[in-house]
């Protein structure tokens, strides 16, 4: 059995696909759809073996760029698109309405498209891919899941903002976090550790990232709030900063929303303290000591650390600190830096075993009171995963 996997973005389309035999799923291929509706658009794809093939095509629209994803897999791929027995889509925003993953039909698609307030560059996208899928494939099923769900356990206190009633029932002001497919499958590894019962404070660290406080299985609180800004120091994000600043900008410099709204999603965090956007070469600068960058690592994993411990105490403990993605699972630094912050708790990490790139590892040594994981996150799986259940 064939899953295809689609992720797509406001000018990009991601995807994999599975072969699936019983609890058994590998990649047979994936890659990626690029720059859609742009100049110089293309796309790609990895074989199994690691070989791979790039085509420069107009790819004008995502139905454009979801026939030439099934060109790809049908030269060598696949005999034909009937062996495609489903497919599991990424939805950014599922708002209050989705709590877990769905069977896609006409219902549903209107759902995401009026959620898209909430993920403008995101949840028209995918709509678009989803009705390209079931013009050109309608018999086979679709799966969405999405970001948010699993963040919708969330208890009242966690999830409300102290706004009037109006901004809160209207306009569906609150909390809805992000990245909620990789804290459920990092959480879900974990707990087969450490136990289903468990107290655990899962770490999404990529260039937008979030932390998650899990009790149970179950998200009790995120770091992300309405949108992926909030939160902790990002990339090229601020995260939480005083609600009042962006006001003050716009009336002292006379910007617009939009400029400001640019300033703080892809001009802020590390780039707008240092320059580097990129962690890799961020880390580099460190390394050589350079001053911003030493005083700017202290604010990033400042703010890991403050909403790690914020979570402690939102979980009555914790039993285990778990990190992932593009940072979380490839810098030993950054771990480091903020494990240390939270010595006190007697927490001690390993060194060597701290060396860790990419791979499944705990850090902590034996007598740690609390364990630290490092945990590959894998969100295309935990897509496929879903959409076999519920095809």
């Amino acid at each position: 059995m064939k899953i295809l996997v689609l992720n797509a973005g406001s000018s990009t389309l991601k995807y994999q696909l599975f072969n699936v035999e019983g609890e058994k799923y590998t990649v047979v291929a994936k890659g990626n759809a690029e720059r859609i509706g742009r100049d110089a658009s293309f796309v790609g794809i990895k074989y199994a073996d690691g070989s791979k093939k790039e085509v420069k095509v107009n790819l004008p629209d995502h139905n454009t760029a979801f026939n030439e994803v099934m060109k790809l897999l049908l030269d060598g791929v696949i005999g034909s698109l009937s062996e495609i027995h489903a497919i599991g889509h990424r939805i950014v925003q599922g708002g209050s309405i989705f709590k877990h993953s769905v069977l896609i039909d006409s219902k549903v698609i209107e759902q995401i498209e009026e959620l898209s307030t909430l993920a403008p560059l995101h949840n028209p996208a995918a709509a678009l891919v989803i009705r390209a899928v079931f013009k050109e494939l309608p018999n086979v099923k679709q799966v969405a899941v999405f970001d948010t769900a699993f963040h919708q356990t969330m208890p009242v206190e966690a999830y409300t903002y102290a706004l009037p009633e109006k901004q809160r029932t209207e306009y569906k002001i609150r909390r809805y976090g992000a990245h909620g497919t990789s804290h459920k499958f990092v959480a879900e590894e974990a707990a087969k550790i450490i136990g289903q019962n468990s107290k655990i404070i899962t770490c999404h660290i990529g260039s937008g990232a979030s932390i998650t406080a899990v009790k149970n299985g179950r998200c009790i609180d995120t770091s992300m709030g309405m949108t992926p800004l909030a939160g902790i120091v990002m990339d090229t994000r601020c995260g939480d900063i005083d609600p009042y600043i962006p006001l003050y900008i716009m009336k002292t410099q006379n910007l617009s929303v939009d400029e400001v709204n640019e300033m703080l999603n892809k001009q802020s965090g590390k780039t707008g303290l240092t320059g580097y956007s990129d962690s890799r070469d961020f880390e580099a600068a460190y390394n050589r000591g350079e001053p911003a960058v030493l005083d700017a690592m202290k604010c990033y994993t400042y703010s890991i650390a403050k909403f790690i411990g914020s979570y402690i105490v939102a979980l009555g403990g914790v039993d285990a600190i778990i990190f992932t993605a593009g940072v979380g699972e490839n810098s030993p630094l950054v771990r480091q830096l903020v494990l240390e912050r939270l010595s006190f708790m007697g927490i001690k990490v390993d060194n060597e075993k701290n060396k860790v790139r990419g791979d499944f590892a705990e850090i902590t040594t034996p007598d740690s009171k609390v364990k630290a994981f490092v945990i590959p996150t894998n969100e295309e799986l935990a897509i496929a995963q879903d959409t076999v259940a519920l095809s």
